[in-house]
């Protein structure tokens, strides 16, 4: 059984990398909206990525900030890289 990244840990992962803007609640529905307009730059989601890779050991290259733009499709991203390295 493979293992599956969810959006809470990537929440907690924003807030524990990143810090969390006074007006952002991201623990409201937030799958959909890109990083920039929660108030994370590429430096943040690399962090981000970077985390993950020390954490599970699974490979995240500097380009997946091209494809994770938003919290959704960073954690499609992410678990796409699980089923890659059989994780």
């Amino acid at each position: 059984m493979s293992q599956k990244f969810t959006l809470d840990e990537l929440r907690e992962l924003m807030q524990a990398c990143a810090g969390v803007e006074d007006d952002i609640d991201l623990s409201a529905d937030i799958d959909d909206i890109e990083f920039e307009e929660l108030g994370y730059d590429s430096l943040a989601v690399l962090e981000v990525a970077s985390h993950v890779q020390r954490k599970y050991s699974v490979p995240m290259p500097d380009e997946c900030v091209d494809y994770m733009k938003t919290p959704r499709l960073a954690v499609e991203y992410i678990n796409e890289q699980f089923a890659k390295a059989g994780v």
